[in-house]
């Protein structure tokens, strides 16, 4: 079973990661279909593209664009499946809708065009956020940039992901604008509700 183009996955775990584990209790985050922070992002390969190839396998992990396991409502508010499903638990997706993959045994890389930065605790006392805007620490890439290097990206183009219970921000490498030195005092943050996830 391939498909022309395109990727057959199906998701590790269920659609949604709406529920966290509390001591002995189970905590529901979401009741709602239609929040895409609550969707589930991890899957995996089952069969590639016939048309090309690519570094990505079956059997490889990948993290997917968030509207691929989502559901939605029509006009007549009939719960809908994304446009990706195909049938029993299978999706089809192309290949700008991967942005991860992790082969067996092996880290996760970036997708060409991607890099994934671990955002930095704020050091200012002054500053009500916790973490320091608009700069990270490379955690997975493309080959464009080095893993551990301190970079800064444009505002607002940052996407947020839960990856092995870290929270990291996929950025376009061409929104990376600068690389800085480290000044000793960096701190990554990770906030302790994205720890479980």
């Amino acid at each position: 079973m391939k498909a022309y183009k395109d990727f057959i996955i199906f998701p590790i775990g269920e659609r949604y990661n709406n529920s966290k584990k509390v001591g002995d209790k189970e905590l529901i985050l979401n009741t709602e279909v239609y929040n895409h922070q609550f969707v589930n992002r991890l899957a995996k390969v089952i069969a590639t593209p016939l048309l090309f190839q690519s570094p990505i396998n079956v059997g490889d992990e990948v993290i997917v664009h968030h509207n691929i396991f989502r559901r939605w409502h029509d006009v007549k508010g009939r719960e809908r499946n994304s446009r990706s499903y195909w049938k029993e638990n299978k999706y089809l997706i192309s290949e700008d809708q991967i942005f991860l993959y992790k082969s067996r045994n092996k880290s996760w890389k970036a997708i060409p065009g991607f890099t994934f930065v671990k955002p930095l605790k704020a050091i200012n006392k002054f500053n009500i956020k916790n973490e320091k805007p608009f700069v990270g620490i490379v955690k997975y890439t493309d080959g464009s940039f080095n893993k551990g290097e301190l970079v800064g990206f444009r505002p607002g183009i940052e996407c947020e992901d839960f990856i092995n219970g870290e929270r990291l921000y996929r950025v376009m490498n061409k929104f990376i604008t600068i690389k800085y030195e480290y000044q000793g005092n960096e701190e990554e943050y990770n906030p302790s509700w994205a720890q479980s996830s």
